[in-house]
């Protein structure tokens, strides 16, 4: 079993930055991509980043491709994704995700094949 603990949301203006931080605790999480995932209020979870087990790729969503960033420090078991130039519409609980598949170069953004996922993390922008 894997546990996974976001922090870092809060309620900032537009333009501002955030640090998502998702750490994992019961195995490591190391040979696994992980990904971060959003849930707007009133809309369904959407991709918004991912990364291979090794760091090597990223993949993003368009809405987000240029303002967010996803890294990884697997010595800490802990996965990343630093938000700049925040606007209202990034508005959304952020949830970070474990792939199910270990060892995968493939970055995958349906949600149904991340096997593990934390509570959430709230990320509000004023205008």
């Amino acid at each position: 079993q894997v546990q996974l603990v976001e922090s870092g949301g809060g309620l900032v203006q537009a333009g501002a930055s955030l640090r998502l931080s998702c750490a994992a605790s019961g195995r490591t999480v190391s040979r696994y991509a992980m990904a971060w995932f959003r849930q707007a209020p009133g809309k369904e979870r959407e991709f918004a980043a991912a990364i291979t087990w090794r760091g090597g790729e990223t993949s993003y969503a368009d809405s987000v491709k240029g303002r967010f960033a996803i890294s990884r420090d697997n010595a800490k078991n802990t996965v990343y994704l630093q938000l700049n130039s925040l606007k209202p519409e990034d508005t959304a609980v952020y949830y970070c995700a474990v792939d199910d598949s270990y060892y995968s170069d493939t970055l995958r953004t349906e949600d149904s094949v991340y096997e593990y996922w934390g509570q959430g993390t709230q990320v509000t922008v004023s205008s």
